[in-house]
């Protein structure tokens, strides 16, 4: 699982901000973003389960993209596929 802070736009269009007694259009919001591999646990528990905890019912609740990983290497030992993704 991997989390990064990004920045983005959607429906909501960015927002005014004030710096300084100047108006800023702001076109990007900060939101974060959420990878993860799912090996074991069933794809549809996990978009269940982040569908109610994430919803606010507001423009910006996001998005959820599901796609097949074809393979996976870990660098380190070489292994491949499900034994790649398992702790030593």
């Amino acid at each position: 699982m991997t989390l990064t802070s990004v920045q983005g736009c959607g429906m909501q269009k960015g927002n005014i901000k004030y710096y300084r007694g100047a108006k800023l259009d702001v076109q990007l919001l900060p939101k974060i973003k959420l990878e993860a591999v799912v090996t074991k646990v069933p794809v549809e528990l996990v978009v269940e389960t982040a569908r109610k905890a994430l919803y606010t019912g507001n423009y910006g609740d996001g998005k959820i993209f599901i796609y097949n990983v074809l393979d996976v290497v870990k660098i380190r030992t070489g292994e491949r596929g499900y034994d790649a993704l398992q702790y030593d």
